[in-house]
Parts: C-alpha cells; structure tokens; sequence
C-alpha cells in the first residue's frame, strides 16, 4: 500500500468523533460554535479539505477553540503546525499541561509525532524491539489483574511517542503499527475492564491516529468497531452504525481474514441489540457465521486475539437472549461455556452472567444465582468489569425474588466484604 497522505491526524480525530464526512465535520463545528459563545462561525467542505491536507493551514482562533472542543485535543496533535513555528507560546502551553496530566492517557498524545520522519538517531531495529514489549503486554492481558497491566501499557505507548520521531522509513512503520496496537489495547482494558468509556474514547482516538502513522488499515479498522461500542452500548445506534460504516470502508482496503468480518458483524450485532433491534442483531450474527464458515486465504493479524467461532457464539446466545428465544440462548451458551479455552475466563464471567439471565427470564431464580454466584467465583480470580456488569443485572432482575435464600445468598456474595473492596480498588 502507498503512504499516506494529507493530515492523517485530523481525519482519524474526525472518523472516531463518528463524523464519517466532511460535511458532516462543518456543520457540527457550526452547531459547536454558539456552544462556545461564538457567532458567525462557519466553515465549509472546502476548508476541511485544506486541512486535511499534506499541509493544512492554522485554523482561524474562533474555529481552532471549536475543533478543540470537538475532539479533546489541541491543534497539535490534530496535525496542524503553529505558523510561528515549534516551541512557540501555544506549544509549551500544550506541553505543560499534558505535564499536569501526567500518568493519563492526555500526557501520551501524538502531538510531538511530526507529519514526516526526522533523521533518525535511533537504530533500524528499534521498531521491531519495541514491538517485542507490545507483543508480550497483548498476551498478559490474559492473565494480569487490568489495574496492574494498565499503567505498563500506557507507559510503553508514552515511549513509543517518544521515539517515533526519531526513526525513519521502514523502522517508522512498524513502530507505529505497533503503538496503534498498545494505545487499542489500553483502550480494550479501559472500556472493558475498567468501564471507563470516556477515557477509552480518548485513547482510541490515539490508536488510530498512530494507525494512520503506519498506514494499516486493517487496525484502523478494528479501532473504529471498538469506537463503536461507545455509542452502542449507550443505545446511540446512529453513531455507532456510522462508525460500523467507517470500520468496514477500511477493512476493505486490505486482505481481510473470515474471522475478521465476522467479528465486524457480531460488533455491529451487539450495538444493534444493545439499541433494541435484536432480529437485526441475528441477522448479522447469521451473517458473521456464513463468513466463517466460507472462509478467505487471508489470515488474521497476529494481534487479533479476542475472537474465534466460540466467541461469536457467545455474541449469539447474548443476542438470543434479546431476543427471547431462551431455549436457544440457554443452548448456544451451554455450548460456549463448555468450548472456551481455559485462558478465556474473562468471557468465562460473561458467559455466565448471561446464562443467569436466560434463567431469570424463564422464571428459574435458584438456577440464575448458581450462574451468577458461579460467574463471582470467577471475577475473584479475574476481574472483569464487564462480567460483574452482568452479574449485578441479574440481580436487578431478582427483585421479585429478593427474599428467596437463594437470591439472599447471591447478595452474601455480591457484597462481602472481598467482593465488594476488590471492585472498588479495580
């Protein structure tokens, strides 16, 4: 594939904030703008074009103050060059706050990524060794507490920004391949994990933008389906379609495996049924199982590690669910439980909760607390925020239960003293 071009940082901001067009990008900074106490603010198409050139003009003030507001970032690390030069007043007021904002996700931004290489002071090895810490930090996710691996990761994104500057061509690449993988990994652990949505949309953000830095739109894509859990899971389906849209526009770019379009389609399927649309939801997922069963000659990423035929059967049974159909549910996910790999306890938790809640649905409150209780057992091992998410819907949907000894027990456990402190230091 040929390099890039044009202010790949302003596009990536532009395609995560859910603005698939440019049009769409000039009449949100008009809204914005009377937000901000601003009048008589507008831009047109042609503008945006400008700036999303090789070289893209410094916004007037009034739209440099709506576009910050709009994406959280500064002019910087948007792709745009203050026209008195680096090191001038508005650079070292970006560089000290994101000092005050040391140990977040604000202080490993690209804005010190400049649009072409320098000359490289640093060895043509440096990317392949700065992929080997990435690749290590992608299989402990697996099995390091996320509070603990989290930091690590960010820490490791903070170097690779630090680098990258000082390599060049071939070296440049893959070391931004690999900082895109870091900053989408720290964004999976936060949204997650840690259920920190708006800080994952932060770090999104970064990851495709270091995505653009290295021309992979195979992991432009996987970041904007993870965008798109942001807005789906809060039932804003428009943006989240719009982000689905944009995810598949880049996946066609590049030779794509089966299990990455399937994974695109049980992506779009959650989001669907997360909006109330789950015949919608089975539809895709009846789709992602064609894709897998016609296969491609094209492989998977080595970093596409969260997805495989059982875990597109979990997103089935979760939409079953949805969709009523609870002795299909309560198969499908019967199946998956006994199919995950031993490494797979934090879907193990999901799985659970879910089959607790096909068990409360079909009015079986003793069989819902044995998964529920089942699926604590192993949030103590391995946290998962999204796990104990499931687990505390359920109980939701116990009230009518609440003072049965089985639902009684549920609650000795759900807030014990372990249970409880663990949450809270995660």
């Amino acid at each position: 594939m040929s390099r890039t071009t044009g202010n790949i940082r302003l596009k990536a901001a532009r395609l995560a904030a859910g603005y698939t067009s440019q049009q769409q990008l000039a009449e949100a900074i008009t809204r914005a703008a009377p937000e901000l106490g601003l009048r008589g603010v507008t831009t047109g198409v042609r503008q945006i074009r400008r700036w999303e050139s090789s070289a893209p003009p410094w916004p007037h003030p009034d739209i440099g103050r709506v576009l910050t507001h709009l994406f959280g970032q500064s002019l910087e690390e948007l792709g745009f060059t203050p026209p008195w030069g680096p090191g001038g007043g508005d650079q070292r007021d970006a560089m000290r706050r994101a000092s005050s904002a040391a140990g977040t996700v604000a202080a490993v931004g690209l804005a010190t990524i400049p649009t072409r290489a320098a000359a490289s002071p640093q060895p043509a090895t440096a990317g392949h060794d700065f992929s080997s810490v990435t690749r290590a930090h992608r299989r402990l996710y697996w099995s390091v507490a996320p509070a603990t691996l989290h930091p690590a990761v960010l820490a490791h994104a903070r170097l690779g920004c630090a680098l990258l500057p000082d390599t060049s061509a071939a070296c440049r690449r893959v070391l931004a391949a690999s900082l895109a993988e870091s900053f989408l990994l720290a964004g999976r652990i936060e949204f997650f994990d840690l259920r920190q949505p708006e800080q994952a949309s932060e770090t999104l953000l970064r990851a495709l933008q270091a995505a653009g830095e290295a021309d992979d739109s195979l992991m432009g894509s996987a970041v904007l389906a993870h965008t798109a859990f942001i807005p789906g899971w809060d039932g804003k389906r428009d943006e989240a379609v719009e982000r689905m849209v944009a995810a598949r526009a880049y996946a066609r770019r590049s030779d794509t495996s089966a299990e990455f379009l399937a994974w695109l389609d049980a992506v779009e399927a959650e989001c669907e049924a997360r909006c109330g649309n789950a015949h919608i939801a089975l539809r895709l997922i009846s789709r992602g199982e064609d894709a897998m069963t016609a296969g491609s000659e094209a492989p998977s990423p080595p970093w596409f590690d969260w997805f495989d035929a059982t875990r597109l059967a979990a997103f089935k049974g979760n939409t079953q669910l949805k969709a009523g159909h609870l002795p299909q549910a309560r198969e499908t996910l019967l199946r998956v439980l006994d199919d995950l790999p031993t490494a797979s306890d934090k879907q193990r938790t999901v799985v659970l909760g879910d089959l607790a809640a096909v068990e409360v649905a079909a009015g079986h409150p003793e069989d819902a607390c044995a998964y529920a209780i089942r699926a604590l057992d192993q949030l103590a091992a391995t946290w998962y925020a999204t796990g104990m998410e499931r687990v505390r819907d359920v109980r939701r949907s116990l009230t009518r239960w609440q003072h049965e000894p089985c639902v009684r027990e549920l609650d000795d456990r759900l807030y014990g003293w372990g249970t409880t402190v663990s949450a809270l230091q995660r």
